[in-house]
């Protein structure tokens, strides 16, 4: 299971990342050329919450089964920088970025000028975007 769920977490982000660059792009686009934001612009942007939460769940579920993970905590593990990406700064930038995503989703739906609509998107996704790609473990990435 744990195997399944490691590999499951690693195909999911490449879902992540193209449905938050999709997200992005077409905030971008409307903002800049003053689109009227429309039902189908939610629908765009919807993959990238989707995925986004579906793979924080995942990740906390090997948060806590991974012997990467929270039984790895211990003093001596925050010493190695490996260990405490792995227990602190991932997991902790994920959930930023996840709060960021969600935040901007939120407020696009919920706003009623389409320039602010379209700025949420690609300000709040672009935001969580770069601190997704700050904290993932490259190193360790399946490519």
């Amino acid at each position: 299971m744990y195997t399944g769920l490691q590999h499951l977490h690693s195909f999911l982000a490449y879902l992540v990342l193209v449905s938050l660059l999709i997200g992005i792009a077409n905030g971008l686009m409307g903002y800049l050329k003053w689109r009227r934001f429309e039902e189908k612009d939610r629908k765009l942007a919807l993959p990238a919450l989707i995925t986004t939460h579906l793979q924080f769940l995942i990740g906390l579920i090997l948060y806590f089964i991974s012997p990467k993970g929270l039984s790895n905590f211990s003093g001596e593990a925050m010493a190695d920088a490996t260990s405490r990406l792995y227990i602190l700064e991932h997991p902790l930038t994920m959930i930023i970025a996840v709060v960021l995503i969600t935040i901007g989703y939120v407020r696009g739906k919920k706003s009623d000028d389409s320039r602010k609509q379209f700025f949420s998107h690609w300000l709040f996704f672009g935001l969580g975007l770069v601190l997704i790609l700050l904290r993932v473990p490259w190193s360790k990435f399946p490519w």
